[in-house]
């Protein structure tokens, strides 16, 4: 066997294969805040110089990556296409959505919809609040699910193990003063949010930021995600998130009723 393959093979074993590294810089590239140029794609990534400068030339040919003049990278058009597919075939969103209105109308703050994917919340759909002040969150957008109460509250419907094999992963990155710092501290908090059905965020992600949420689980479609409304804490304070915490229940209560309804069992037969 040659050198280069074994290599080949010894990355693959390690889930670092030519894919892993791939979609790597395309996601460095993708969540960044500024086009990235290629010494910062090398910090984030860590690849080889020779690797990622052929992971880069890829990428930009299959129209997922754009080069801009100045030499920096951009996301390509290519997956504005891939988005818009997710977007309009997403069932989920769509049978959540007349629930997050009312919400959204009952309160006035922002709803936020969330899909929980390992260790972070994908946001699947928001509705903005009618107040000058709004949220800088975005669809598609992924937060850490530790320190946010619609992360807290996907995570608090997970079985324990699957709980402890996550938690295991998580990075505690200190956002705020408030937010956790160990998986201790976090998992005796997720008890308190199974027992009251209900979890919040008090400042934990952004300072001044803070929710109320509640978990949406469909076994049958292996659905974790959850619903929350979310105001900044001079507007909203805590005995007003916890008066909306039985109407955030009851929309996540809504929510999974139908799905399982409209989607029923997984064509897999899971």
């Amino acid at each position: 066997m040659s050198r280069n393959r074994a290599s080949d093979l010894q990355e693959e074993a390690a889930g670092t294969g030519t894919l892993g590294k791939a979609m790597a810089v395309l996601e460095a590239v993708a969540m960044a805040d500024r086009p990235q140029r290629f010494t910062d794609i090398l910090q984030s990534v860590r690849q080889p110089r020779g690797t990622l400068h052929r992971l880069l030339g890829h990428l930009v040919e299959e129209g997922l990556l754009v080069q801009r003049r100045d030499l920096s990278y951009e996301p390509g058009l290519r997956l504005l296409k891939f988005a818009y597919r997710s977007w309009s075939g997403n069932r989920f969103r769509d049978i959540a959505e007349p629930h997050l209105l009312r919400l959204h109308e009952l309160t006035g703050e922002t709803v936020h919809l969330g899909i929980l994917r390992e260790t972070e919340i994908i946001y699947v759909d928001k509705v903005e609040s009618r107040q000058t002040v709004r949220m800088s969150s975005q669809i598609g957008k992924a937060s850490p699910a530790y320190c946010t109460g619609i992360g807290k509250a996907a995570l608090s419907s997970l079985s324990p193990s699957e709980l402890e094999r996550i938690a295991a992963k998580l990075e505690f990155r200190p956002f705020t003063a408030r937010t956790h710092r160990s998986a201790q501290s976090l998992l005796a908090e997720i008890e308190e949010i199974r027992r009251d059905g209900h979890a919040f965020d008090r400042e934990e992600h952004e300072a001044e930021i803070c929710c109320v949420a509640a978990p949406i689980a469909v076994q049958e479609q292996d659905l974790v995600a959850g619903v929350s409304v979310t105001g900044p804490s001079y507007r909203v304070n805590m005995e007003q998130l916890a008066a909306w915490a039985a109407d955030v229940r009851r929309a996540a209560s809504a929510i999974e009723e139908e799905v399982r309804i409209r989607l029923g069992p997984r064509r897999d037969g899971r």
